[in-house]
Order: structure tokens, then C-alpha cells, then sequence
């Protein structure tokens, strides 16, 4: 379907732009507070201690970061021991309590920190996201113009439209209800319902959506679905749902964690228990199973972990890629699978000019079809006409003033230029004349998957324009390098049309394409790789997109043109929209990830034999104190390793290297 040239809604409402969520205050949410207080708390005590100065100066100033951080894991804590779980916050907050028993305070006060602030950010991405799914329903206009047997018009809030009712849809004015044009035409721009880059004709028989925006032309529309069932509803549900039940996931190493802990705990009262049963004196005793407890807390273990993950992290931000959490940093390396959405995605999302094709028998020049053209649509506000008008200028044409402009829905614009009446729109209006070479031309050029634009001076056809959607100049070398990483070929999931959808597969070395689908058919299609046992990392931009980001393995959103809704509920954001950060970023997870293994094995090397040598021999406090940090410091520093740029060029190299034939 070629699209055609109509004036477009005003400036400022296009489809991108529209939904704006009221955002929850971060500071509104007590899990912030109170992490934001620890840290305060923290970093004015650390420059006291470090100095030396007197304990009373930083002593309190240390309680409040243990109890701020502290009593809301610690209560969660003990909710869970009463559900015979042994939650590893309590652990955390034990072992940060027993770490200043021993004079550790330092080191107990920046674990508590650590777990304030990491529970304090998965409630800020939380909130967040519930906010932007509040925010979507803001695409359906709050009331709708619906008309009565008599002709006669009411507006009633949509929600109170039935199936089978007729409304009035205005140029410019968002539809109510999803429906079908029974009389008029128009362009509808649904990009947030099936991600097109450009408006869609729309006449008598058609199907639009609710929420997606009216151009110029009145439309009126059959109500065909219960607004609660709207395609608009159904993308709330589905991100609801999709967040809702995703699995919860974790670090690796707290998987093993239950039993760890279960298991620290119960030697440590053996230790403790079975000495005194057997008349050992109470001192000792003590004192060697205190010195177990620190020598085998996995403090060590968590740091191991973090560190790597937190490194990465930063080094990604300061490359345009917002990884959310050190747990979507674990998981962007276990993907094995990615589904590419097209437009914004491997494409700009801003069609251009790619194609000028004057007819042999109107004498033109390619920049005199241009210029012709150009004039015509200079006083259009629509996607197509800026994209002319743009080449125009790309190539320094002088676009000459025009009069009679005149704008149909459907059909084009019509401009007096230079005397001579130029009508731009779509080679619809050739239907009559099969025959004529400027349809063979605009056929060959929508097989190609280009939008044809007809040219016609005072009647007769004088050449077709090509417009397309621009392809991101790493769109290519992108693909094939998420083809090495994971071991296929990423799949292209769109809800533009089939030909447009094949033509950006080909140029990119994509096979497998799915196109025109709704955003309850990505979340099908993603659903199929994900049952076949692959972890899907998704891309996209759209509002279309946010139920596919919200049910995948991983997701990954475009910033620059995404919608808050798409940002929200990804794991990651590209910030800058470069798309060859994208390999890099799994590639630099899975080095992170190498990189943790490392840690639990070193930290697992040093508990291990100041375990043996506390149970064998007898190990002095301090030097278990001291083997514990040291492990601790050793496996931080080895982490800290991936904030170094040349962790993040090491990442990307895999990227620019070409596949290798097998």
C-alpha cells in the first residue's frame, strides 16, 4: 500500500510524543528514602573514620547507616524465617551486624548500603513502569463524538461505547474506538499500534484503532470491539500481565544461597554448641565459631559478584547503553536468540527520498522532477512532503514560491507552480490507465518495497518518486554480529507491511521475517523462540513493541525515539540510539560473567581454608579478619577491572569482525 500526501495533524501531536506518564517522585517511595539517608549517613562518617578522628564523631553517624539501610531487609528478613526462609538480606544484615561486633564497621556499614540502594533502584524501575502503563491509556481520547440514527452528534466518554454505534472522528482528533470506516478518507497515523514509519490511507471498508491519530480528512467509524477489548486495552494487559508474571529472576550465586546460608548458620551453632557439650570452656569456644561466622560469610561472595556486574554497567552507560539492574547485566549474556522490530529499530524511522525516476517523455532532469515536486509540497506538514523537500535541499535546489495549494485526503496536493498546475500524491489515480509507463515504474518501485509518489503537470504524469524509511548505517553489521554471538540469525518482527518488512531483510542479511503483526502477535511470535527453548533478547521502540520488551528474556529499547512506555519496560535503553552497542553490551555481560566465576572461585579458594585451617587448627581472629578482607579486596579490584575502556574495545571487537564461512 502506498501511502498519499495530506496535511497532516498539527505540530506537537504525533504519535511518539503522546504518551507522557505523570511520573511517581522518586523520594515519594520509602525505599528510597531511606537508602538515599544510609548513603548521606555513610559518606559524611567515612571521612571522619578514615582520618582517624575520635569514635564519637563517626560512631553515630555509622548507626544511622546501619539502621536506615538495614531494619527494612532485616524485617523482611524475619517475615521470611517465619515462613521457614532464610532470606539472604538477613544474612547480610547478621553478617554487617557481626562485622561491627568485631570492629569491622567500615566494611559492615558498605554491605548495608550496597543492599539499600540496589532494593531502592528496583523500586524506583517499579514504579516507573507502572506509571508509564497508567500513561498509555492517555492514547484513547477520554470522550468520542457518537452519532445517533437522526445524524444528531454527542460526545460520551469512550468507555461508554457500544459495539455496532457510529462515531465521528474530526481531522486531527484521536480515534475512539477500534472500528471500520463506513464513509470518508483520510490518513491515519497508527504507529503506535503497528509501528509504520508512515500514515496510512484509510477508506470506506478499513480497519483503525483506537488511539491512533485522524489526519485531515472526517472519518465515520463503525465501533467493532468493547473499548475494554481495544487493541490499545490489550497492550496494558498484555505489559501488566507480561510484568506481572516474567519469572523472577536472580544472580546466579544467589540461587545457591538458601542452602549456603541454612548451612553457615547450622555449623556455626555446631561449632559453638558441640565443644560446650563436651566441656570445653566457654571463651574458646565462642571465639572460634565468632571467627567462623566471619571467615564463612559470604560477604566475600557478594562482593565477588557485584563488582564485575556494577563495573560493567558503568562502563555501558558511558557508552549510551542504561543497563537497569546487575541482574539484566547477568542475564544479556545468556541470550541466545534476538527479534529485531524495523522501524526506529534497524531503521531511522524518518522516511527520505531514495528513488527519482522522471518519465523519458516529459524532458525532465531528475532535479527538475525534484524541484517540481518539492514546491508543490512545501506548505505540507506531512512526513512525505518533508522527506521531498528535504532532498530538495540536500541538493541545494531553489524551491520557487507556490499558489492554489490545495490538500485532498486520499488523493495528494495541488499546487500552482510557476504556472503550471503540479499535483503530487499517490499513482492510485492511474488506476484507469494500465497501460501508462508510470505504473509500470511505481509497480517496480513498491515490489522494492518503496512508497511511489506520483508527479503530474497540469494533468499528465511526469515521473514517480521513491520514498523509504532510512536504514541505520550499522543496521547490517549489527545483525551479523548478534548472529555470531548467539549462533543465529536475529529474526525481524514488524507491523509494516510484508514488502517493506523484506526488502530491509534482504539488505541486512535477515531470513526470517514476520511482518504485519499487532503487538499480540510479536508477543505469539516471541512465545514460539521462547518454547523452543531460547532465551529472546528483543529490540524495539514503540508502544507496539512494550508487551514483546516486557515478556521477553531481555529487552532492549531505542531511546532517542522511543516511547516512554517502551523505556519503562525494558531492561536496558540505547540512549544514543547506536545500534552497535548492542553486540558489545552482550559481549561485555559475558565477559562480566566470566569475570564473576573467577571471583567465587578465588573467594571460594580463601573461605575455604580459613574454614579448614579454623576447624583444624586454631585460627587468631585477626588473621581470619584480615584473610576475609583480603579475599574481599582482591576479587573487588579484580572486578573493578571492566571500567577500564579498553574492557569496553575488547567487547566490541567481535562486533566489526566479519562471520567466518564455515
Amino acid at each position: 500500500m502506498s501511502s498519499t500526501l495530506t496535511r497532516p495533524a498539527p505540530a506537537g501531536t504525533a504519535a511518539r510524543d503522546v504518551v507522557a506518564p505523570r511520573r511517581t517522585r522518586i523520594f515519594a517511595l520509602p525505599e528510597a528514602r531511606w537508602a538515599a539517608t544510609a548513603l548521606a549517613a555513610f559518606l559524611f562518617a567515612l571521612p571522619l573514620y578514615l582520618m582517624g578522628t575520635p569514635a564519637w564523631s563517626w560512631g553515630a553517624l555509622f548507626a544511622l547507616t546501619y539502621v536506615t539501610g538495614g531494619w527494612e531487609p532485616g524485617w523482611a528478613g524475619l517475615l521470611a524465617l517465619r515462613d521457614k526462609t532464610l532470606d539472604v538480606d538477613l544474612l547480610m544484615v547478621v553478617a554487617a551486624l557481626g562485622a561491627a561486633a568485631i570492629g569491622q564497621v567500615l566494611d559492615g556499614a558498605l554491605l548495608i548500603v550496597i543492599f539499600a540502594t540496589s532494593g531502592a533502584l528496583e523500586a524506583i524501575a517499579t514504579a516507573r513502569t507502572a506509571d508509564s502503563v497508567r500513561g498509555l491509556l492517555d492514547l484513547a481520547p477520554a470522550t468520542a463524538t457518537r452519532l445517533a440514527d437522526d445524524g444528531t452528534e454527542q460526545a460520551v466518554a469512550t468507555e461508554e461505547l457500544a459495539v455496532g454505534e457510529t462515531i465521528l472522528v474530526r481531522p486531527g482528533e484521536r480515534i475512539g474506538a477500534d472500528g471500520r470506516v463506513l464513509e470518508g478518507a483520510s490518513e491515519v497515523d497508527q504507529a503506535t499500534v503497528t509501528g509504520e514509519p508512515l500514515p496510512v490511507a484509510k477508506g470506506c471498508g478499513d480497519e483503525v484503532f483506537a488511539g491512533t491519530l485522524n489526519g485531515t480528512g472526517a472519518l465515520r467509524v463503525k465501533v467493532e470491539r468493547d473499548p475494554a477489548d481495544s487493541v490499545i486495552a490489550r497492550i496494558v494487559a498484555m505489559v501488566e500481565e507480561a510484568s506481572a508474571t516474567k519469572a523472577p529472576t536472580q544472580l546466579f550465586v544467589e540461587k545457591i544461597e538458601q542452602r549456603y546460608s541454612l548451612g553457615m548458620v547450622a555449623a556455626t551453632l555446631a561449632l559453638f554448641a558441640l565443644p560446650l557439650a563436651f566441656g570445653t570452656a566457654l571463651e574458646p569456644t565462642l571465639l572460634r565459631a565468632m571467627t567462623f561466622m566471619i571467615v564463612a560469610s559470604p560477604c566475600a561472595v557478594v562482593l565477588a559478584t557485584m563488582p564485575p556486574l556494577l563495573s560493567a554497567i558503568a562502563n555501558a552507560g558511558r557508552h549510551g547503553v542504561l543497563i537497569k539492574s546487575a541482574v539484566v547485566m547477568e542475564q544479556l549474556g545468556q541470550v541466545d536468540a534476538v527479534a529485531l522490530d524495523k522501524t526506529g529499530t534497524l531503521t531511522e524511522g524518518t522516511p527520505y527520498v531514495t528513488d527519482i525516476r522522471p518519465l523519458p517523455t516529459s524532458g525532465l532532469a531528475d532535479d527538475s522532477l525534484l524541484r517540481l515536486a518539492a514546491a508543490a509540497e512545501h506548505p505540507s506538514e506531512h512526513p512525505l512532503a518533508r522527506a521531498i523537500t528535504a532532498a530538495a535541499r540536500t541538493r541545494e535546489l531553489n524551491i520557487p514560491l507556490v499558489t492554489d495549494f490545495n490538500s485532498a485526503p486520499g488523493t495528494g496536493v495541488t499546487a500552482t507552480v510557476e504556472g503550471n498546475t503540479v499535483t503530487v500524491g499517490s499513482p492510485a489515480r492511474l488506476s484507469s490507465r494500465t497501460g501508462h509507463p508510470a505504473v509500470a515504474v511505481a509497480a517496480r518501485l513498491e515490489a522494492e518495497g518503496r512508497t511511489a509518489v506520483l508527479v503530474e503537470v497540469d494533468g499528465a504524469p511526469v515521473g514517480v518518486l521513491g520514498i523509504a524509511d532510512r536504514l541505520r548505517e550499522d543496521a547490517a553489521t549489527t545483525v551479523t554480529a548478534l548472529a555470531q554471538l548467539t549462533g543465529r540469525t536475529p529474526v525481524l518482527v514488524t507491523g509494516d507491511n510484508r514488502r517493506a518488512a523484506a526488502r530491509l531483510a534482504d539488505d541486512v542479511g535477515i531470513t526470517d521475517v514476520r511482518a504485519g503483526l499487532l503487538p499480540q502477535d510479536k508477543v505469539t511470535a516471541l512465545n514460539e523462540l521462547e518454547n523452543s527453548g531460547r532465551k529472546v533478547l528483543v529490540v524495539g521502540d514503540g508502544v507496539n513493541d512494550a508487551p514483546a520488551l516486557a515478556a521477553a528474556h531481555t529487552g532492549i529499547a531505542m531511546g532517542r525515539a522511543g516511547s516512554d512506555l517502551a523505556l519503562e519496560t525494558a531492561d536496558a535503553v540505547v540512549v544514543r540510539d547506536e545500534l552497535a552497542t548492542i553486540p558489545t553490551a552482550v559481549s561485555l555481560s559475558r565477559r562480566a560473567r566470566r569475570l564473576v566465576v573467577q571471583n567465587l572461585v578465588i573467594a571460594a579458594v580463601f573461605i575455604t581454608g580459613l574454614v579448614v585451617w579454623d576447624l583444624v587448627g586454631t585460627l587468631p581472629l585477626p588473621l581470619g579478619v584480615a584473610g576475609h578482607e583480603g579475599s574481599t579486596v582482591i576479587v573487588g579490584l579484580n572486578g573493578l577491572r571492566l571500567l577500564r575502556e579498553a574492557a569496553w574495545r575488547r567487547a566490541a571487537q567481535p562486533a566489526s569482525t566479519p562471520p567466518t564461512e564455515s
